[in-house]
């Protein structure tokens, strides 16, 4: 499908003032950009919308650089919904938008959505050797009539927020870090997919979460979670790793849901991450273990009591 056709799909008759870009982890940055869209509407008497790339785009400019993503297209779109934007577009990145100029891209948008407007940041840039900058775009509004308004980054102990930075601090298992500057813990979403039940075994049954492929995880380690699954929160305990005890299998994510008994094989999970306790170990048996893992679940209990404010909305 040809953007065009996309964009058609959503075509408005209302005028629109637009922003353009990834939006990955929807992050304080981006917040506060969306805000900013959003007064500028109100200020023009226009919808509000955001066009949010499906893919990343260094998967079609550098596609042999891998991008580890910090949400899925669907909790992306849910997100930046959830800002209160009146349109949510979301648009493939493609070799043939890489190669658009800047005017035919606000050409079709002033078809499809009616332009009068875009909201970029400081360092935007799209299209043909990424020459649609804020300042290109401020000369064609004026010559075809829409405003352009930049808007600053948010900082952060010194740092711009981006989802570059997000993806450090999880890669680092920083977890209070990300959850600043996402304004949320870091969340992880999957099926749950059945496993060697090793963990049952010695009392400590885990879901083992299928992750879509291409998210970033975090640092190899036990952590603080909370878990939302069967409609319901439950705190837990989850590691990140190959699990040395036992010296077999590749990396995986296991949570174990305190308080739960039940069967979630194929049921869709979420565990949002609190806090790093310890990093993954190899024990010298399985009774060292199980005398570990009791205080993981007795910390992770503490943990997410003093940490209750962070349980994320709606959960």
């Amino acid at each position: 499908m040809t953007v065009m056709e996309e964009l058609a799909r959503l075509h408005s008759t209302n005028p629109t003032v637009i922003t353009v870009g990834m939006f990955d982890g929807v992050h304080k940055g981006h917040q506060h950009l969306i805000r900013c869209l959003k007064e500028s509407a109100i200020r023009q008497g226009c919808a509000s919308g955001v066009i949010t790339f499906t893919n990343h785009p260094r998967s079609v400019m550098s596609p042999d650089v891998r991008v580890a993503l910090l949400t899925t297209p669907e909790d992306r779109l849910r997100l930046i919904s959830e800002q209160g934007v009146d349109l949510v577009v979301p648009l493939s990145f493609t070799p043939d938008l890489s190669a658009m100029r800047a005017r035919n891209f606000v050409e079709l948008l002033k078809e499809t959505l009616n332009l009068r407007g875009l909201v970029v940041g400081p360092n935007f840039a799209f299209g043909y050797q990424r020459e649609g900058t804020a300042g290109v775009l401020t000369q064609l509004g004026q010559e075809m009539g829409f405003t352009v308004e930049v808007v600053e980054p948010v900082e952060f102990e010194g740092r711009i927020v981006s989802s570059t930075a997000v993806r450090s601090s999880v890669v680092a298992g920083d977890m209070a870090d990300a959850a600043w500057m996402l304004s949320r813990p870091f969340i992880l979403t999957g099926f749950v997919v059945e496993g060697d039940r090793r963990g049952r075994q010695i009392g400590f049954p885990t879901a083992n979460l299928d992750v879509e492929p291409g998210i970033l995880l975090p640092a190899d380690g036990i952590y603080a979670t909370w878990t939302q699954a069967d409609g319901k929160t439950y705190t837990s305990a989850t590691n990140i790793g190959f699990r040395p005890t036992f010296g077999v299998g590749g990396r995986q994510v296991e949570t174990h849901l305190l308080d739960y008994s039940g069967d979630l094989y194929n049921a869709k999970i979420r565990v949002a991450f609190v806090r790093k306790l310890r990093d993954e170990m190899k024990f010298d048996g399985v009774e060292s273990l199980v005398k570990q893992l009791h205080k993981d679940v007795t910390q992770a209990k503490v943990v997410l009591a003093e940490d209750a404010a962070l349980l994320p909305p709606g959960w």
